[in-house]
């Protein structure tokens, strides 16, 4: 079955290859990878100790951060290694200062797994949520080479939990120690016997935590905002936008909007911007312009976001709109803000816990987005009861990052770090 299996990622990598001619994406996906194994020489030497962290992509190193500086502080001498498999997670951290080397993964071959492993020669890897490599996790147990998986989450309908899954379950059986994020994934995981299980909950509980500690003012969004309602709408795709634009085109004058689509593309925005009633200006076209005469804020930048959550008053959070993925409400929610989503959220737990909770709402159409928003807007003490429910259900859930890192801390007293 590994034969098979190493046979059929060659094959994929052709047909990636030949994607690279027509889609940006996949050419960064090529590209990347071509230089991986230089830059590991370039930066690591037989005598550097490294841990290396490995990321799908922007999401999963958000969630291992708060890991990453724990591991880092505790581990000074160690050199930080970040691996991504996507070009949205990679492009954007690419040269972030918590890690020495930041490089995509190559495809999982056997030679490329031993290769990469030999070159990073990591004293501790973990894994970030998702993917499972199995060429990479049978080698790193070859070399016992301690291998954690951390803010895990599975469902039933992955492959290792169906009767033809044994080879993925056989990868998923080499992890030292799984951190999964609810019991319900602990359960699963001991259905196939998998029992170095530990529930710790989701890291990012304790990245956004950490935010609303910081300085998060953003001048330019107090000017415009001024003493008006804002309602900030994070990470939209057009499908969010399309339920969005009727309430945004309706709402009274006291209520400021601010978007931040979660693709940058010049001409989509323009699109959106054409169905605006409301007057907007773009960040790239501020510069000179009276913010406070405008009563929508597109941001056509990366970066911003989670500070521009905390001079929200309401926060619609995108992709659950459409079938992108609903992306991150915790980062509003540590701000004490009430969400609203889409309704296809079925994967991610936090969201259906705090609708449960009634800190979010979701919504199926433009006429449901605008009844909540409009309630939300005119209802101060619903309001407010709503975004007091987020900002507690974010500070009752922290401290994963310290589960994991006593087991860390255990790993280390018994020499194997």
């Amino acid at each position: 079955m590994r034969i098979l299996y190493s046979f059929l990622t060659r094959i994929s990598y052709l047909f990636i290859w030949i994607a690279q001619f027509f889609s940006k994406k996949m050419k960064l996906f090529v590209s990347g990878r071509q230089t991986v194994f230089k830059r590991l020489a370039q930066h690591i030497t037989a005598e550097d100790k490294t841990i290396w962290f490995h990321c799908a992509s922007l999401g999963e190193f958000e969630q291992g951060v708060p890991i990453m500086e724990a591991v880092k502080k505790k581990f000074p001498t160690h050199k930080i290694i970040v691996s991504f498999f996507s070009p949205s997670g990679y492009e954007v951290k690419k040269n972030t200062p918590i890690a020495d080397v930041v490089v995509y993964l190559p495809l999982d071959t056997l030679p490329n797994a031993k290769k990469f492993i030999n070159a990073v020669h990591p004293s501790l890897v973990l894994f970030v949520k998702y993917e499972f490599w199995p060429n990479y996790l049978f080698e790193l147990k070859n070399q016992n080479i301690p291998t954690l998986l951390v803010s895990g989450l599975f469902r039933k309908e992955q492959l290792f939990f169906k009767g033809y899954g044994t080879f993925m379950r056989k990868a998923l059986k080499t992890f030292d120690h799984i951190f999964v994020q609810d019991k319900i994934s602990e359960k699963l995981l001991h259905e196939i016997n998998i029992t170095q299980v530990t529930v710790s909950g989701d890291t990012r509980f304790d990245r956004v935590s950490h935010q609303i500690e910081q300085d998060n003012t953003v001048s330019f969004i107090e000017t415009f905002k001024g003493n008006s309602l804002c309602i900030v709408c994070g990470s939209t795709w057009p499908e969010d936008e399309a339920v969005l634009v009727k309430y945004i085109n309706e709402a009274t004058e006291n209520v400021k909007f601010i978007l931040a689509p979660h693709n940058i593309d010049a001409s989509k925005i323009e699109q959106f911007r054409r169905k605006l009633q409301p007057s907007s200006v773009l960040y790239s076209e501020k510069e000179g312009k009276n913010l406070v005469e405008y009563s929508v804020f597109i941001i056509d930048t990366i970066g911003l976001l989670t500070k521009i959550y905390s001079y929200a008053d309401i926060a619609y959070v995108g992709g659950a709109m459409g079938k992108t993925g609903l992306h991150n409400i915790l980062e509003p929610a540590t701000f004490g803000v009430p969400i609203v989503i889409g309704s296809n959220f079925e994967n991610f737990p936090e969201a259906k816990r705090l609708q449960q909770l009634a800190g979010l709402y979701a919504v199926n159409s433009k006429e449901e987005a605008f009844e909540v928003l409009n309630k939300l807007v005119t209802n101060v003490p619903f309001r407010e009861k709503a975004g007091m429910i987020a900002g507690h259900f974010v500070n009752s859930n922290t401290g994963a990052t310290t589960i994991t890192l006593d087991y860390i801390n255990t790993l280390h007293s018994n020499g194997l770090i």
